[in-house]
């Protein structure tokens, strides 16, 4: 089973990976679509992240 801590890590790294795909897409004057998507992308495992931190958070204070 995975642990809380690498769910966390896991999450993090994935919006870092999309992140940066972004960023390059972007800067090398790709799609703009792709851009966008990418973005989008971003926001979505933020959220996600952002859920898995709080359940971590709560988890460990019961």
């Amino acid at each position: 089973m995975i642990s809380s801590n690498s769910l966390v890590l896991l999450a993090c790294v994935a919006v870092a990976v999309v992140l940066f795909l972004g960023l390059f897409n972007m800067m090398r004057g790709g799609s703009a679509n792709l851009s966008q998507k990418l973005m989008r992308l971003r926001v979505l495992l933020q959220f996600v992240a952002i859920i898995f931190i709080m359940g971590v958070v709560w988890w460990r204070s019961a």
